[in-house]
C-alpha cells in the first residue's frame, strides 16, 4: 500500500450530498442507476453508480451519500459522470454505498 500526505489527503473532496433522484440506466455495461444529488453549495451533480444490487431508485431517494466532486467529469456512454459514487464490495463484488449515520448538511467534506 503506497503512503500518502496529509496535504494529499486534503486535495481529495470528499462531500456528503442527497440524493433527489434515481433514474434507470439501460445502456450501461454493467447494471447502474444514474442519480441527482445535491452537494449544497457546490450544486446539483449527476453520477452513474452500480448499486442495483442493494437498492432500488425509490429507497435512494432522500439517501445522503458521499461523494469525490473534484475528479474531471468523465463520459460514461452518451452520459457525462460529474462526480465519483463512493462505496465498498460486499462479499459478492456488490457496491454497498458509503453514507453517514445522521443526517448533515449537503456539501459537509469528510475530514
Amino acid at each position: 500500500m503506497e503512503e500518502i500526505t496529509w496535504n494529499d489527503f486534503e486535495k481529495v473532496e470528499l462531500r456528503v450530498g442527497t440524493i433527489l433522484e434515481a433514474f434507470d440506466f439501460p445502456e450501461a455495461r454493467r447494471p447502474a442507476f444514474k442519480v441527482k444529488v445535491d452537494f449544497g453549495e457546490f450544486g446539483v451533480k449527476m453520477s452513474s453508480a452500480q448499486i442495483t444490487k442493494h437498492y432500488t431508485k425509490e429507497e435512494l431517494v432522500g439517501r445522503q451519500i458521499v461523494g469525490v466532486i473534484n475528479f474531471p467529469k468523465k463520459q460514461i456512454g452518451k452520459f457525462m459522470s460529474e462526480f465519483l459514487v463512493t462505496g465498498f464490495a460486499d462479499e459478492n463484488g456488490d457496491i454497498v454505498l458509503a453514507s453517514v449515520a445522521s443526517p448533515v448538511p449537503n456539501g459537509s467534506k469528510l475530514i
